[in-house]
């Protein structure tokens, strides 16, 4: 598969790239930031090439060439300055690093694979959490291809695409060269995932320089959850083991995420990584960012605080929250710097001056171009103190119990350990965390005020090295009494039942999210369609036509577009109009320049349309349905299945609408004639 050599080439140039720039660094941190460097470049690179020549296999020629002159270029210059030993920087040993990242490497593909469009008798089927969020990114990534840039939705043509797309650009170009849409997904998924948490590995080693504290850091952030467990086991006492079958195999009823019972944090594997590529990308890009911030405010380097604002400039675009909450923690620590380390101001100042000024020129034109129109245009911010607590100005839970039952007994350690450790770098980062803590408890960025836990992850990634440094310390201190080991066996299960519950559901997941008359469609269409035809269809998430095949459509599921901050409500209107009264609305095929139709079961249960958007009350009904009778009369059908077995029955009808489509379609049956 091209696409993998493809992608392999660039992961290889980024460890090329950072092997002359870090090499006096330690072998295996080389590496890491390498391989994450080397995404950088695949995400970025197309897209920059796209703006001259639409996302095509040309431009990905060029950002190939591109990538092959810069690592040629950073490899001769590295040569030419020679090796530059940094003897400070350490990492942990390699059996400890494979003990603990090989099976996170299992889990991740297991649950990558499983999660990504599996394949079972032609139709496709994903997991518990990914069966929201995936649809969204495959259709971004099979909607880029061909796209001038800057690109727009697929799902409401006509508006910028100004959600972070980069991870999912990464996808569309290796499907470019020819790699199935899973592959595309599940391979560079596993990867970042599993680069997250090495690289949060090795972080929190060179926080603490500590084996047993990072190894303790790397279980509490791969299995937190807080103490939803305890929930699941109120419940089992009058249940017994039907309350634990619910938690593993119902629908969202794992103990990290029950939202009826307040327990919003989440388990990271599960609930962000997994589903929600941008944060995967983010957070691959933000841990490497927070280890050059933490080594460089020890090392004082002007040309380490130019390479941390570098790959910080590349964030808004891959994954704005990230980039956010790093600004946030560096200002902390930049604070927290120039008022303690009084022998050294100017050149703290200097080195964070050229760190802060690197990353705005470089992040500026992404956030106006794209971040800045879609958040103010969309009316998200807002003020709202704590989080999902705040239920129209009344808290749910009591301040600390809400976040003790959330995050678990680190909520609580974590301050303890910021104020009584005596690494200056640690309590830089603390107050960085501190001022990031604030802003999202009292700031909203988007309409959906669940996604601020992105910013308040930030904080725990960056400070949960520091509280697993103090509970090691306590089992150190608590030496010569023979319960302490019971003690730190206890606050482990403590802290990771509920991550342990939930990772084990989503294991057991399994979800269809098309069928195979589905998937067959959406091939027909890839083959059969200009790239830049626009569909009208139902706007229900799993859209075959828009995620399997890439094709506009008139408007797609408002689950996306409203917390987007998306206008979308007349165009959903407008689209139920046509499908229901197809002789009626003409003219609103012809201003939405409808090239086909898609009728599947999806287009005879259409949503309701608010009275302020129809044209009269004539058109009223207690349910819309697509008109199939007054189709077949107006367009030709080009496209028929119809599949039976059992109780599983789907029909799904393709008309040509527009000129262009038509004269395909009989150029097509004329072609088939001969």
């Amino acid at each position: 598969m091209l696409g993998i050599v493809v992608l392999c080439a660039y992961l290889m140039a980024g460890v090329l790239q950072i092997n002359a720039i870090m090499a006096g660094t330690n072998r295996l941190t080389r590496v890491w930031i390498g391989l994450v460097l080397g995404f950088v470049e695949m995400m970025w690179l197309p897209c920059l090439w796209a703006f001259a020549f639409r996302f095509t296999l040309s431009a990905q020629l060029l950002a190939l060439g591109t990538e092959a002159v810069l690592t040629a270029a950073i490899v001769l210059a590295g040569k030419k300055r020679g090796r530059q030993t940094d003897s400070q920087t350490v990492c942990p040993p390699m059996w400890l690093t494979a003990l603990l990242i090989v099976p996170v490497f299992a889990l991740c593909a297991y649950l990558q694979y499983t999660h990504t469009l599996r394949e079972i008798d032609g139709a496709l089927y994903v997991g518990q959490s990914t069966y929201g969020d995936l649809c969204m990114h495959l259709g971004f990534a099979t909607g880029l291809i061909g796209q001038s840039f800057p690109p727009e939705y697929t799902l409401l043509p006509g508006n910028l695409l100004g959600y972070p797309f980069l991870v999912d650009a990464l996808s569309a170009s290796m499907l470019i060269f020819g790699t199935p849409l899973s592959v595309a997904f599940a391979l560079p998924g596993t990867l970042m995932t599993v680069l997250v948490y090495l690289g949060f590995f090795l972080f929190a080693f060179e926080v603490t320089r500590s084996k047993a504290a990072s190894a303790l850091a790397l279980i509490l952030f791969l299995f937190c959850g807080g103490f939803g467990f305890l929930g699941t086991l109120d419940m089992a006492g009058g249940t017994g083991f039907s309350a634990l079958d619910t938690a593993l195999n119902g629908y969202y009823k794992a103990p990290a995420n029950m939202p009826e019972y307040n327990l919003r944090w989440v388990n990271a594997l599960c609930d962000l990584l997994i589903p929600q590529r941008t944060l995967m990308a983010g957070w691959l890009d933000l841990i490497p960012a927070l280890y050059m911030l933490y080594r460089g405010m020890k090392t004082k380097r002007v040309g380490s605080f130019l390479g941390l604002g570098l790959l910080a400039g590349t964030m808004p675009m891959i994954h704005t929250h990230s980039f956010l909450g790093l600004g946030v923690m560096s200002l902390g620590a930049g604070l927290d710097a120039l008022i303690r380390d009084k022998d050294r101001r100017l050149k703290t100042l200097l080195c964070f001056a050229v760190y802060g000024v690197t990353a705005c020129v470089m992040a500026l034109p992404q956030l106006l171009v794209w971040t800045f129109p879609q958040t103010l245009e969309g009316g998200s911010l807002r003020i709202l103190f704590n989080w999902v607590n705040n239920d129209n100005g009344t808290l749910i839970d009591g301040y600390f119990w809400f976040w003790i039952k959330n995050v678990g007994l680190m909520f609580v350690l974590i301050p303890i350990a910021c104020l009584s450790t005596k690494n200056m770098r640690a309590k830089a980062l603390g107050l960085g965390g501190l001022l990031l803590f604030i802003l999202a408890e009292t700031v909203i960025f988007q309409p959906n005020v669940y996604d601020n836990n992105k910013l308040f992850y930030v904080v725990y990634i960056a400070l949960l090295p520091i509280g697993s440094a103090l509970v090691m310390d306590i089992h150190r201190r608590l030496r010569g009494i023979r319960p302490r080991s019971v003690l730190l066996a206890l606050f482990i299960i403590v802290s990771t039942a509920s991550g342990i519950i939930s990772i084990a559901a989503e294991w057991n997941s399994n979800y269809r999210v098309f069928s195979s008359p589905q998937v067959k469609a959406a091939e027909f269409i890839k083959d059969n369609t200009a790239q830049d035809s626009l569909f009208l269809t139902a706007n229900n998430h799993n859209n075959p036509v828009a995620v399997l095949a890439g094709r506009k459509i008139v408007c797609g599921s408002g689950l996306y577009l409203y917390y987007h901050g998306l206008d979308y409500q007349q165009a959903e209107a407008d689209e139920v109009l046509m499908l229901s009264f197809p002789r009626d609305f003409k003219d609103l095929y012809d201003k939405y320049q409808v090239d086909y139709v898609f009728v599947s079961s999806y287009e005879y249960d259409l949503p309701d349309i608010w009275n302020v958007f129809l044209p009269d009350a004539s058109y009223d009904r207690e349910r819309y349905y697509a008109d199939t009778d007054a189709m077949e009369e107006l367009y030709p059908i080009v496209y028929h299945d119809k599949y039976e077995n059992g109780w599983d029955r789907e029909e799904i009808t393709i008309y040509a609408v527009s000129e262009r489509a038509i004269v395909k379609f009989e150029s097509a049956s004329e072609q088939d004639l001969k």
